[in-house]
């Protein structure tokens, strides 16, 4: 399945400049997943090693941890346009890893993505949008901790895996809805096998270092998650109906700059290191896309929320 452009983005930068941007580097895909796996082993030594450390310090280090972990989907939607790395089957091997340790099986989502990019905001063909009742305030809240969020993750994940709920994914060709069962067993077997060897073993470990963290912390990466469209209108111009998050760089780090969304969405084949120079391109030829601070986008879709119910 090969990428797309915006209709309404290719009115605002000519294709010489999209093609410049559009250049993939393996060496930019190895630096930025280099400092994910470096910063996760720091703070997998300081978990290992918690019993030497203050307890304030291990609460430190659980958080960033966990966060760490969550925004490797950052990364996993990067590696499923096949933009993080120019050689194409990297991205799917390390995809297929992140989307393992963020519990979202990773040529599963790549087609349901490409779905909610090809309808954004449609609610009866966004993939993001098919079968979510409209949120009130208490909802919202319960998704943007993670409470939600999880439920309906790991649900969806034995739902797969037992055949279960794949008709109304209408983006699935029968070949794809097979290997969606395939891949949801695949992850439901290795999760069976990663707990009976840790109560063989009388161990939580994969419990302080993985499930734990990951899923104690979802809030900051659902801060991005749900400020990309969340309460916009279902409108088909992405320049309406996305956000661009404005955050300090370690957040558009962690978010594999993702932040600068709407330049993403009208170009999904730009990498994620060329999006900064991509945004500045819209801007300065645009005049302005529409653009929160992280706070200031969950203040807007709660008051949004507020005045809905």
């Amino acid at each position: 399945m090969e990428d797309w452009v915006a209709r309404e983005g290719l009115r605002v930068v000519p294709r010489e400049r999209l093609r410049a941007l559009s250049r993939k580097s393996d060496l930019q895909g190895w630096i930025q997943t280099g400092g994910f796996a470096a910063a996760l082993a720091a703070t997998t030594a300081g978990l290992v090693d918690a019993a030497a450390l203050p307890v304030g310090a291990v609460a430190a280090i659980f958080v960033v941890h966990g966060v760490l972990l969550n925004c490797l989907y950052a990364g996993q939607h990067e590696l499923s346009h096949w933009t993080a790395f120019r050689t194409k089957w990297l991205n799917d091997r390390v995809g297929e890893l992140f989307g393992f340790l963020t519990l979202n099986p990773f040529h599963t989502d790549r087609w349901a993505h490409f779905a909610h990019h090809r309808a954004t905001q449609d609610p009866a063909r966004d993939s993001e949008l098919i079968g979510m009742r409209p949120f009130t305030t208490l909802t919202y809240a319960l998704n943007l901790v993670g409470i939600d969020f999880w439920r309906r993750r790991i649900a969806a994940i034995l739902r797969a895996a037992a055949g279960i709920g794949l008709e109304a994914d209408y983006w699935l060709t029968p070949d794809q809805r097979r290997a969606v069962c395939v891949e949801a067993r695949v992850t439901v077997v290795l999760w069976l096998a990663i707990a009976a060897a840790s109560a063989a073993a009388g161990s939580w470990l994969a419990a302080w270092l993985w499930i734990g963290p990951l899923l104690a912390t979802k809030v900051v990466h659902q801060l991005q998650n749900t400020g990309e469209h969340t309460e916009m209108p279902h409108d088909p111009d992405i320049f309406r109906n996305t956000r661009t998050l404005v955050g300090p760089p370690p957040m558009r780090w962690l978010m594999w700059n993702m932040s600068y969304h709407t330049a993403h969405h009208a170009f999904p084949g730009v990498p994620f290191h060329a999006l900064p120079a991509l945004h500045r391109e819209i801007v300065d030829r645009r005049g302005s896309v529409i653009e929160r601070g992280y706070l200031q986008a969950q203040r807007d879709i709660f008051a949004s929320l507020a005045r809905a119910s």
